[in-house]
């Protein structure tokens, strides 16, 4: 009998968002994803990638993805040197676990957060040690020094929508000795300050960026990470090969380029957000302030939210609802068009109004 691993074994695998059925028609405010296109020069890059038939695609990706890194470094004003590409930055969270965590080493984030660092915990053989946020996503203090190898935060962090202060990270990881802080900072755009020099700052720093959110390209896979460059080159030692593929590289450097396309994506999101935790909150629910493209809202129970989810799906609107500690009282509404956002409430202010 084929046997895995232990932990492999025991674990339980990431479940992603709900995914509707090809052809289904739904308001879909369930995994975050951007409700405006890309910017056009983004299918004008691959348009050219393709030219001649399609004739490139039988050569292999560039496996140091430079046009894409060398676009990051010149937005951002980071060396290229110490920037590396991800297939999203799922992938570079997974580098860093395989990276720096032995079995039986410490991986540690607070609770609740990205549900993948859990899993990758778990696929390491690692060690969890996971601290409650309160009631209002306050840093954990338990977090400072707590010895794990790999730290993770989310700023802003996800079900919540929370971001820390630069004084925080930075006393954050002052305080970890030989461990290394990852900011997870997929939704950062969307928030009114960044963390990206702490990675240039500090050694032990790195921060990760994904093209999902704020650039529209959550089906193209890409992220990147930060970071110093020991920590970089170390990292090359555990990358998939080609983990890019052609169209991937050139969707990313073009979009990364057209800085007023994605501004602008950027500005309406937000104006829709606080237009929609301005209604959630006026229809009595506990809004926690986000700095995300998201808003996590709390109803008076958990079946009432329960139900909330189940009420909406039945009208083609999708949300996320998770059953779990902490957050089962709760809804996550990503933040879609006007008009979605309309709907919503509609539906929302008929569920709550049936008492």
């Amino acid at each position: 009998m084929v046997r895995f691993r232990p932990n492999i074994e025991a674990m339980v695998p990431y479940v992603p968002g709900e995914q509707p059925a090809p052809g289904t028609k739904v308001i879909k405010l369930n995994t975050n994803e951007n409700p405006y296109p890309p910017s056009p020069k983004v299918a004008a890059a691959i348009q050219a990638e393709l030219a001649g038939g399609g004739e490139r695609l039988r050569l292999y990706s560039d496996p140091k993805a430079l046009a894409l890194r060398q676009a990051a470094a010149d937005v951002f004003g980071f060396p290229m040197e110490q920037i590396l590409h991800g297939n999203g930055s799922d992938e570079l969270l997974a580098m860093l676990c395989r990276a720096f965590v032995g079995e039986g080493q410490a991986i540690a984030y607070s609770y609740p957060t990205y549900v993948l660092y859990e899993t990758l915990a778990h696929a390491q053989g690692a060690r969890i040690l996971a601290f409650d946020y309160d009631r209002d996503f306050n840093l954990p203090r338990q977090l400072f020094g707590c010895g794990a190898q790999l730290v993770f935060v989310a700023s802003p962090n996800s079900p919540s929508g929370t971001t820390y202060s630069r004084a925080q990270l930075t006393e954050l990881a002052r305080s970890l000795r030989d461990g290394v802080l990852a900011v997870d900072e997929a939704y950062v755009p969307f928030a009114d300050s960044d963390n990206l020099a702490l990675a240039k700052e500090l050694d032990n720093v790195v921060v990760l960026r994904t093209f999902s959110k704020s650039h529209s390209l959550a089906g193209m896979r890409l992220g990147l990470l930060y970071g110093s460059a020991r920590i970089v080159s170390g990292l090359w030692k555990v990358k998939d090969s080609y983990n890019l593929d052609r169209l991937a590289i050139v969707a990313g450097a073009a979009s990364l380029r057209d800085t007023a396309w994605t501004a602008a994506n950027v500005k309406k999101v937000r104006a829709t957000r606080e237009r929609l935790s301005g209604a959630l909150a006026a229809l009595g629910l506990d809004v926690v302030p986000s700095q995300s493209n998201f808003i996590f809202a709390r109803m008076k129970d958990a079946a009432t939210a329960a139900g909330a989810y189940r009420f909406l799906k039945e009208r083609g609107i999708l949300i996320r609802y998770f059953p779990a500690r902490l957050l089962d009282d709760g809804v996550r509404v990503s933040v879609g068009t006007d008009a979605e956002v309309d709907a919503l409430l509609a539906a929302l202010k008929e569920y709550l109004g049936r008492g």
